[in-house]
């Protein structure tokens, strides 16, 4: 009966999203006011612990928002300056190909944009762009959710991974464990399954594109280009794992497509592991009605006015700046790290401190110090400036609604312990009883819980701040490595964006594909869930071998 009334915010959350289509920045509020009466009344929980990890959860969610704010006006300037029209105009003329063009700019190109900016907008940004090129806008919108998977977990320079940490924080502070250590290693252990998984997703995501958009409607045409889908998945995974396992969670992304994507693009001009024969779309006359876009692609903002060069400097900048600040040995990680803002005892509440590395946090430096940057070199004049700021603040004020709640959900639930019934923390009671009826078998359970997380709320960052405390405790219940099982965590909410209900709405909105929203789902619902189950197969011959990675 406790675990059951634990499990009621969260239950709650996932009603009022999945079955009532409300929008996270009202479902999570509402959820943390009845885990508030819960932890006030079953818990006993006194009002001075409730509202105290609350509002430290509230502070908790400020760096996440830092991260998405800085990603997202960089994002915004270089639209509006022009850039990401010259870039988009790049890609133009390497191949006739559609499978070539899909695996380049809904695999790479994807990648790329998801390393250094995520929340939805690699499948935003690469559907309108295939479009652009000539595929139907439902079959662009189906391939950029499918591949915007893998990158997902490092997105927005390793924002999912900071979500995670957010609320593990206090799981790793009651064992003893160092955060940061963890960190580190856990970045690792999410790449190397999700690596050897995505290899392989360019090649499923051509066979699903020929399977539903080739007049034949057969795999073939895409297991012909599997040579080069192979190749191009592991141009991506293989510096995508070594960034990991040596430069933490900021990088992997970012520096997999940012080698990658040059790689790729050579070997199409070159024709390296090309098809002979090239494979398009049936003709416009053929297509069927829910292929087709309801309204005419208005394109990006800003005009195509400079080089490629100019256009891509930022993001070359945003890398540069990540590397030399995140390398201890060239001394300006521990500067900016020292940079901090504190709160102690918060509400009077002994040890409960809530501090922000503000000068070391992505958004920071170098997001918002960039954009700052790109106005000048770009030639933006203030009105543009003005725009990208205005737009920026209007799209996180959603996320920002949601993220305040969602934290402060996770630990009240997380610090409900400290209550005068003597109870287990509502996040324990849980996991006894998942753990009960999982067993050995949890596995195979936990990527799925991170699917679920991400199809509900729309943000691998959101699913793993809901749920990564929950897998960590039901891990020490099952004896378990946790650190393997939060990972799957991680991993499974990443995936999850190929069918959360965000970014289908909006890639659909943006390739002007609406009211086909469900078709989409129960399609890349089928990549998800093999994602998914080979991942869990993998982490679970980890586990059950004996192996951890991070004994605590």
């Amino acid at each position: 009966m406790l675990a059951f009334m634990a499990a009621v915010p969260i239950l709650v959350t996932i009603i009022l999203m999945a079955a009532f289509n409300w929008p996270a920045k009202r479902a999570l509020p509402v959820s943390w006011l009845l885990s508030a009466g819960i932890a006030l009344t079953i818990w006993q929980m006194d009002f001075q612990h409730v509202f105290g990890y609350s509002i430290f959860g509230v502070l908790k969610a400020i760096d996440v928002l830092i991260i998405i704010f800085g990603a997202i006006l960089i994002l915004n300037t270089m639209k509006l300056s022009g850039a990401m029209t010259t870039i988009n105009n790049g890609f133009s003329g390497i191949t006739k190909d559609r499978r070539i063009q899909a695996v380049i700019i809904g695999w790479m190109f994807g990648a790329f944009i998801e390393g250094a900016a995520g929340f939805g907008t690699p499948a935003a940004l690469a559907g309108p762009l295939l479009v652009g090129l000539g595929f139907p806008p439902l079959a662009a919108a189906m391939v950029a959710l499918i591949f915007n998977s893998t990158p997902v977990s490092f997105g927005a320079v390793g924002t999912p991974v900071f979500g995670a940490m957010s609320t593990l924080a206090g799981n790793l502070t009651q064992v003893g464990a160092e955060q940061e250590a963890f960190t580190l290693v856990m970045t690792k252990w999410i790449a190397i399954p999700h690596g050897l998984v995505g290899v392989f997703i360019p090649l499923l995501g051509l066979c699903l594109l020929t399977k539903f958009f080739s007049e034949e409607k057969s795999i073939k045409p895409g297991l012909a280009a599997a040579p080069f889908a192979i190749f191009a998945g592991l141009a991506f995974v293989i510096p995508y794992i070594l960034t990991a396992s040596f430069l933490g969670p900021e990088f992997p992304s970012l520096v997999g497509a940012f080698i990658g994507l040059p790689i790729v693009l050579l070997a199409a001009k070159k024709g390296f592991l090309v098809p002979k024969t090239s494979w398009d779309f049936p003709h416009k006359s053929k297509w069927e009605s829910d292929w087709k876009s309801v309204m005419e692609d208005k394109g990006d903002i800003g005009e195509a006015k400079m080089s490629l060069a100019k256009a891509w400097a930022p993001y070359a900048l945003i890398a540069i700046i990540l590397v030399v600040t995140r390398i201890p040995a060239l001394g300006l990680k521990p500067i900016l790290q020292a940079q901090t803002i504190k709160i102690v005892n918060i509400l009077g509440i002994e040890n409960l401190t809530y501090s922000l590395q503000w000068a070391y946090l992505p958004g920071t430096i170098p997001f918002i110090l960039v954009a700052m940057i790109t106005a000048l070199i770009h030639g933006m004049n203030f009105q543009q400036v003005k725009t990208a700021w205005t737009l920026t603040f209007k799209q996180i004020s959603g996320a920002a609604i949601a993220l305040f709640a969602g934290v402060a959900l996770v630990q009240l639930m997380l610090n409900s312990g400290v209550n005068a019934g003597g109870l287990d923390s509502m996040m324990t009671a849980m996991a006894k009883a998942t753990a009960s009826m999982a067993g050995d078998a949890y596995p195979f359970v936990a990527p799925f819980i991170g699917v679920l997380g991400a199809f509900i709320s729309g943000s691998n960052t959101v699913s793993n701040i809901l749920f990564s405390s929950f897998q960590f405790e039901t891990a020490r219940i099952l004896a378990m490595p946790e650190i393997l099982i939060v990972a799957l965590q991680v991993i499974g909410g990443a995936v999850g964006n190929m069918i959360c209900v965000n970014n289908v709405v909006a890639v659909c909105a943006t390739v002007g594909t609406i009211g086909v929203e469900g078709k989409i789902i129960r399609r890349n619902a089928i990549p998800c869930f093999i994602y998914g189950i080979v991942v869990a197969t993998v982490v679970a011959l980890m586990i059950y071998s004996g192996f951890n990675p991070f004994p605590i």
